[in-house]
């Protein structure tokens, strides 16, 4: 199977998770009867256990929600295709995701936005085992990474690019999760893989090497964003107001103040290892961006992904794939403002 083949497959997964969105609105009325009836309460996905989660962890743990006029609950939505079929289906108004599936929903006409983006770098570092020294050594090796048709995917394809590797000189696996893969590296059955901290610190620890921090390669990619339905926020304009403060709220907290975000690392990431919580919050704290704008190069480069699938015909309007205008409206009313002012006193 081609490498555009794979990524097709995942990404008409977008398709098939219709089903999903019925049981998933079944099971949150389930557990949380009045948020799923009441218009005063909104549910948050998001679609994974990593440290660039933080935002929407800080916006809830902290109680951002509750300040800005909200009450919230958080789910955990494994799989970026089942999180944009739950979105798209009003089972829930927001998620916290990378760009990839939400662009090939959009492209496929799909209702989605993005109104927020609070990482728009690569969060992995290439691990690979001792005796590779250097991207060169990767040629002819194994290299594991979570899917085909993700941000790992990407990331990867990036850095080769940037290496002058070329693709097919490096096997491609799809291998798993972070701690599959990070297992499988340490036992050798695979040469490389994309981990981010708390996983990076556990493999130094190992006595693997960390070759290269993808954050800083030239290329940017927009890993942690905020979607939801255009037309939530034409009709819903005052809770997506709400929303975005809360979480522009969330990521300054996170950037400013240390101990709140890493006790809010050390109960997310259900980790006791405090040289490991501080090690996660250093890597990703600087990294996180404020006001929560996206870069718009890195969607250019999650488009060209998409474009890989053969759905995309002609040009894309990204323009229309963006909805900053309420970050715009609280720029203007100096609310970003106020977080500098505070920032410049500490």
């Amino acid at each position: 199977m081609t490498h555009a083949a794979r990524m097709l497959r995942f990404l008409r997964l977008l398709i098939l998770q219709e089903s999903f969105s019925l049981l998933l609105c079944t099971a949150l009325s389930a557990v949380f009867p009045h948020a799923v009836m009441s218009q005063e309460q909104i549910m948050i996905g998001y679609d994974g256990h990593a440290g660039f989660q933080g935002p929407i962890w800080a916006t809830k743990d902290l109680g951002l929600l509750e300040k800005n006029g909200l009450t919230g609950e958080l789910i955990l939505i494994p799989g970026s295709a089942r999180g944009m079929a739950a979105l798209i289906s009003g089972s829930v108004p927001f998620i916290q995701g990378s760009a990839t599936a939400p662009l090939a929903a959009f492209v496929r006409g799909g209702d989605v936005a993005v109104i927020a983006a609070a990482l728009n770098k690569f969060p992995f570092s290439v691990v690979v085992r001792k005796e590779l020294k250097s991207p060169a050594d990767l040629i002819g090796k194994k290299f594991g990474i979570l899917n085909f048709g993700g941000s790992n995917d990407l990331a990867v394809s990036l850095a080769l690019k940037e290496w002058n590797i070329p693709r097919s000189a490096v096997t491609i696996l799809a291998s798993g999760g972070a701690p599959e893969r990070l297992a499988a590296l340490t036992s050798g059955v695979i040469d490389a893989t994309v981990l981010s901290p708390p996983e990076t610190v556990a493999a130094a620890r190992a006595g693997l090497r960390i070759l290269a921090n993808l954050s800083d390669l030239n290329a940017s990619f927009p890993q942690t964003l905020i979607m939801a339905r255009r037309s939530f926020v034409t009709s819903k304009r005052d809770t997506v107001k709400g929303f975005v403060r809360a979480y522009s709220e969330g990521i300054f907290e996170f950037k400013t103040h240390r101990e709140k975000a890493i006790k809010v690392y050390a109960e997310r990431l259900k980790q006791k290892d405090l040289n490991v919580l501080e090690e996660t919050y250093s890597y990703y704290s600087p990294k996180f961006s404020l006001p929560p704008r996206v870069d718009r190069g890195g969607l250019n480069n999650a488009l060209d992904l998409v474009r890989q699938t053969g759905d995309v015909k002609g040009e894309v309007n990204l323009a229309q794939f963006v909805d900053e205008s309420i970050i715009d409206e609280l720029e203007r009313e100096g609310f970003y403002k106020k977080f500098a002012d505070r920032r410049g006193k500490k």
